[in-house]
């Protein structure tokens, strides 16, 4: 534990008092051995003292000494990193709901597996933050304000409905103005909540061209105006490269269309934002991707006071100094 980690680090020059009589200890020892081994007649030697002392005499000493290393840790407060729930933040799941969802690549489809890990998600979320939900397709739509109420997301995600294109920009455009609404209803604070979108989308954008990433409405450019708001996004690349669905033509029957994820331009979404990329192509990979998200988002990470340990410890070591005094010497050190 580094200096930074106290809040009284003034106390540890203490140690300088312990390393002291530490070294006063065996100068004192050393002393003691030479004036004895200045008796010349042995035989009288092993009368006055016909048992010598062993190593367990230093041993009350030691357990003293640590007690005092230990106090001086305590008294110099030292701090460490505690998980502490938030009970003022927004998360905004904005899910791709375009027809590449039907893809059975992943079991039972992309679809069922999607909504059945968003709903452990929301589940999972600590109480107190708000949680809202997106669904884009060829537009955006806020199917859930930001709210603590789990079962309004929750129902919201059973009853997804599925449509043509996707227009990923427009979905983080309709999270943003979500948290910026939510922000100017709270109203209020020094500072508004923590924000954070989390994007999942199986393929690639198509509205507007992918390749036209100057347009005002394109995902990168979304991406740029969350990071300039201060709200990363944590995107999720869901599904595999062989994913196909099938698609109905002109002549009444069906096309088989591949519809493969699209990692490049979501780790980039991520990149700019300031978030963070994720990849799943299972339930399982899923899961724990949210899981992941649950930790991150969900808890903050505080400094607090972590002497009462190091005062414990000081205790036990000083009791059982004294105690092996008592036994081994029959006196106190």
């Amino acid at each position: 534990m580094s200096l930074s980690g106290f809040t009284a680090p003034i106390w540890l020059l203490f140690l300088i008092v312990v390393a002291a009589l530490a070294i006063g200890y065996v100068f004192a020892q050393r002393w003691k051995k030479r004036h004895t081994m200045r008796f010349t007649n042995m035989d009288l030697l092993e009368k006055v003292a016909p048992t010598r002392p062993g190593v367990a005499r230093h041993v009350p000493i030691v357990l003293l000494l640590v007690g005092l290393l230990t106090f001086t840790i305590a008294a110099a407060a030292p701090t460490q990193d505690k998980r502490v729930p938030r009970n003022r933040a927004t998360v905004i799941l904005v899910l791709d709901v375009s027809l590449s969802m039907e893809a059975t690549d992943v079991k039972p489809s992309r679809l069922a597996v999607a909504q059945e890990a968003a709903k452990d998600f929301a589940d999972g979320l600590t109480p107190g933050i708000n949680l809202g939900l997106v669904a884009f397709a060829g537009t955006a739509s806020v199917l859930v304000s930001p709210t603590t109420d789990r079962a309004a997301t929750k129902a919201a995600i059973d009853h997804i409905k599925l449509s043509e294109r996707t227009a990923t920009g427009e979905g983080i455009y309709s999270g943003l103005q979500s948290i910026e609404t939510l922000g100017q209803v709270i109203g209020g604070a020094e500072a508004p909540p923590p924000a954070r979108i989390v994007l999942m989308s199986d393929g690639k954008q198509t509205v507007p061209d992918d390749k036209d990433t100057s347009n005002p409405r394109h995902a990168f450019v979304a991406a740029r105006e969350a990071k300039a708001k201060g709200v990363p996004i944590s995107t999720i690349s869901f599904g595999t490269s062989y994913g196909t669905v099938e698609i109905p033509n002109d002549s009444g029957g069906t096309d088989t269309v591949k519809v493969p994820v699209d990692d490049d331009s979501l780790r980039e979404i991520a990149k700019l934002s300031g978030g963070e990329f994720y990849t799943a192509s299972s339930l399982e990979e899923l899961t724990a991707v949210y899981d992941t998200l649950e930790q991150q988002i969900g808890f903050e990470i505080t400094r607090g006071d972590a002497s009462r340990l190091w005062f414990l410890l000081s205790g036990l070591f000083t009791a059982a100094g004294l105690a092996v005094a008592l036994l081994v010497r029959q006196r106190l050190p």
